[in-house]
């Protein structure tokens, strides 16, 4: 066994200039001087006999066996970290750090309801919240910048053990002077794709929406795009055409004080399955488990 070994610290600096492609803003994420980033990432390169990363004035590009390095060393600091969870899991559970990903068409509608609870049940928990779409926030799932994800299936989002925790119905919405002619219900087939407002590529609930119309052509015909469902409300509102809403984000009042009606979707597939999902094999998964149970309770109380 070599008597000099990479440090954590020159391994944390390696990744954060990986993800950030940059000395000076990996520099920052280590809260680090950018010298002292840089100095370690060389010593690391004197440690091993490579190069890792190429510098010139504008460009980090990692060599090939430094990207290799770069993702095992990523490995290896999850590693370490999952060290003290062990550790965490086996005393008080709910205690100190939780970095959880929340998807945007969750967090606003589900977390303001459910963050009391958790301060109740669990005042020593200290929750970090990130929000990001599906893919990023599965992305920072596995490259551990968090610890878990609420997100909504079905999505794909790697190697996870998942937690299922309710099924959240979608509703086509559109202008209350249209609601005299709509029935109770609301069929695929009578979206007019012309009219049809969703949300940006990158947001899974617009996959969801398609998937649950089972109208390959909306995807090509859908009117706008927006960034969130609270623009695709507004739009709505000034009669722009119709969207889809899921269920939590109308019991939280999103078309509160607008003149906007929503339908339940008569389709095979009405809903998205809510869900927390974390990474294969974590030692804080009973920890998961006491969240998940906890987010069923809230909603099985708010459905009550």
């Amino acid at each position: 066994m070599s008597t000099y070994l990479p440090t954590l610290k020159q391994l944390q600096y390696l990744v954060a200039l990986q993800d950030s492609g940059h000395f000076g803003r990996a520099a920052d994420a280590c809260f680090v001087t950018q010298s002292t980033l840089s100095a370690g990432i060389r010593e690391l390169e004197s440690l091993i006999g490579v190069t890792l990363v190429e510098r010139t004035r504008r460009v980090v590009r990692f060599t090939p066996l430094g990207s290799r390095i770069a993702d095992k060393a990523r490995r290896v600091l999850r590693e370490a970290e999952e060290l003290g969870d062990l550790a965490r899991a086996a005393g008080k559970p709910l205690s100190g750090d939780l970095r959880m990903g929340v998807i945007p068409t969750i967090a606003p509608f589900l977390l303001p309801r459910l963050l009391p609870k958790l301060r109740e049940r669990w005042p020593d928990l200290k929750l970090y919240l990130r929000e990001e779409t599906s893919t990023a926030a599965c992305d920072s799932l596995h490259r551990g910048h968090t610890d878990c994800v609420l997100l909504a299936l079905p999505y794909s989002c790697g190697d996870v053990d998942v937690a299922e925790l309710f099924d959240d119905r979608l509703y086509v919405a559109f202008p209350a002077k249209d609601g005299a002619q709509t029935p109770a219900r609301v069929t695929p087939d009578a979206i007019d794709e012309r009219h049809l407002l969703l949300l940006e590529d990158g947001h899974c609930l617009k996959d969801h929406a398609l998937a649950a119309c089972n109208r390959p052509e909306l995807r090509a015909e859908a009117a706008m795009m927006g960034t969130s469902l609270h623009t695709l409300v507004q739009m709505v509102a000034n009669g722009l055409g119709t969207t889809l809403l899921p269920k939590m984000a109308l019991d939280a009042g999103i078309l509160d004080h607008t003149a906007i009606v929503a339908r339940p979707l008569d389709a095979d597939h009405p809903s998205r399955q809510i869900a927390l999902v974390w990474r294969k094999n974590s030692p804080r998964e009973k920890e998961f488990k006491l969240l998940a149970d906890l987010f069923r309770e809230e909603r099985a109380a708010k459905v009550a």
